[in-house]
């Protein structure tokens, strides 16, 4: 497994990329934060588990993210295969972005991410000839949902929502030929799972899953994401997870279907 010199300095670095070429999405992204923005300047503070006032967080993690998966950037153009076994995705990590916003009154809740990453790897063609794959991604939930379980033990949320996408795919055969897709940008409608679990004093756990797409934008999107985290101040927690999200997009002569997948490294704060 390599993390590339500088990880933790790319990040900044992948959210101006994916805010400058995707001015669609850092508009959608400004939008999507509003209702937490909004929320954040009322009072009182509530805990995950409370009822009451609004709990607001923020969360901005490292992603360590490796992709695998088939490339073809446009009709006709050559298809590179990449191992999706989970070594095989391990092997080359490269720096990614990812920030989650999240806030809840009683049972309303509302919760948004954006995410950046940029990965390629070594493949093969159809005949096993040699090339390689690169796959650049900028996303933006943004959901609503109902607390449908509150107690000691867990809390549990139900979401549904949008996740709108900017991904680009190019292919670079034996040679030098490099094939590049256009970007491709689209919206998918998706339904989602949040769990958080208090595990002992300062310690909890977080699971969240969703699944998309469903032939409207992408053929489908799933997101698997699960941390462990420490309270290390009264408004602070550090969190280590790992995150799964995946993509099939079939339209026009492009097919990416990837699988992008890594530790994450975190840090949220309530206010």
């Amino acid at each position: 497994m390599r993390l590339p010199p500088g990880t933790f300095g790319c990040a900044s670095d992948a959210l101006r990329g994916a805010i400058a070429g995707s001015g669609w999405l850092a508009t959608l992204v400004a939008i999507a934060g509003l209702p937490l923005a909004a929320v954040a300047q009322q009072r009182p503070l509530a805990e995950e588990g409370a009822t009451g006032g609004w709990a607001v967080q923020l969360t901005p993690y490292v992603w360590a993210s490796g992709v695998g998966g088939d490339l073809r950037p446009f009709r006709g153009g050559s298809v590179v295969s990449m191992d999706k076994s989970f070594p095989e995705v391990m092997k080359d990590l490269d720096a990614a972005f990812f920030l989650t916003g999240y806030a809840r009154k009683d049972r309303l809740v509302l919760l948004g991410d954006i995410s950046y990453s940029s990965s390629s790897r070594s493949g093969k063609l159809p005949l096993g000839l040699p090339a390689s794959g690169s796959f650049r991604q900028a996303s933006a939930t943004l959901a609503a949902g109902y607390r449908a379980v509150s107690s000691p033990d867990i809390n549990l949320d139900l979401l549904a929502g949008l996740r709108a996408w900017s991904v680009k795919a190019s292919v670079d055969v034996a040679g030098g030929l490099v094939q590049t897709s256009p970007e491709k940008r689209f919206v998918d409608p998706v339904l989602g799972l949040r769990a958080h679990i208090p595990l002992a004093p300062r310690w909890s756990a977080m699971a969240y899953g969703d699944v998309g797409g469903f032939g409207v934008g992408s053929r489908a999107t799933h997101q698997v994401a699960a941390t462990v985290n420490y309270q290390w101040r009264e408004q602070a927690f550090v969190s280590l997870g790992y995150r799964v999200l995946t993509l099939d997009y079939r339209r026009g002569g492009t097919r990416i279907d990837v699988t992008m997948a890594g530790p994450l490294l975190g840090a949220t704060w309530r206010f």
